[in-house]
């Protein structure tokens, strides 16, 4: 019997992905957002793709304010940015 892989939508491009090829953001606190490498950090998460591209996708669509159920300053976009390159 094959075993399930949990799969996730990237907020960016909307391709379903196997949710190990993607980064997690949760919200920590009101208005802290952190990439998640473990997945398992406590918060409101949403997935992203490991590359910048889809993050300016996700902003410029409103992926992640839709996500997270709030407005995302474009300051919070630019450390996400940062720290999912520093990744890549």
């Amino acid at each position: 019997m094959a075993k399930n892989v949990p799969a996730r939508v990237c907020i960016g491009c909307l391709e379903r992905k196997d949710k190990k090829e993607l980064i997690r953001i949760v919200r920590v606190s009101e208005g802290i957002y952190e990439a998640d490498v473990t997945g398992k950090k406590n918060g409101r998460g949403a997935y992203i793709c490991k590359n910048a591209e889809c993050l300016n996708l996700a902003f410029k669509k409103k992926g992640l304010e839709r996500s997270f159920k709030e407005s995302i300053p474009e300051e919070v976009v630019m450390k996400l940015k940062g720290e999912i390159e520093s990744l890549g």
